[in-house]
């Protein structure tokens, strides 16, 4: 892999770090972008993988942060939200921080192409929150 092979939107200090090897994540924000970042994650996982470069995605549900500040604040979007989460609560931060550190540490060293959803288990539950 040469620095060409990489998007342009990475530094040449980040591409020369990478070439030794690391992990990659996408973070879908909705469901259309999440689509994407699942899609970039499973291409570059086979593209990269040869040069030791892990690529994942994870697919988060709602999480109380500034970016769907309008969705948590709202009582009736929080109500159906927690309907939908068999766990009984919103996200928090941490919680996609947690998972981002799983897949970039040694410890998801053999984790490549996946897509972990962190979303309280709504994809499960009966009523899907969207």
């Amino acid at each position: 892999m040469s620095e060409a092979d990489l998007d342009d939107g990475l530094a040449p200090q980040q591409v020369r770090r990478l070439m030794g090897g690391g992990a990659l994540l996408a973070v879908g924000v909705d469901e259309l972008d999440a689509g994407r970042a699942e899609a970039l994650a499973r291409n570059l996982a086979v593209e990269w993988g040869p040069s030791n470069i892990r690529s994942n995605c994870i697919a988060p549900g709602l999480v109380k942060t500034d970016f769907a500040r309008a969705l948590w604040e709202d009582p009736e979007q929080t109500k159906r939200a927690l309907a939908a989460y068999p766990i009984g609560r919103l996200g928090e931060p941490e919680d996609i921080a947690g998972a981002a550190l799983f897949l970039a540490s040694k410890a998801g060293s053999f984790v490549n192409g996946h897509t972990l959803v962190v979303d309280g288990g709504s994809t499960i539950g009966s009523s899907r929150y969207s």
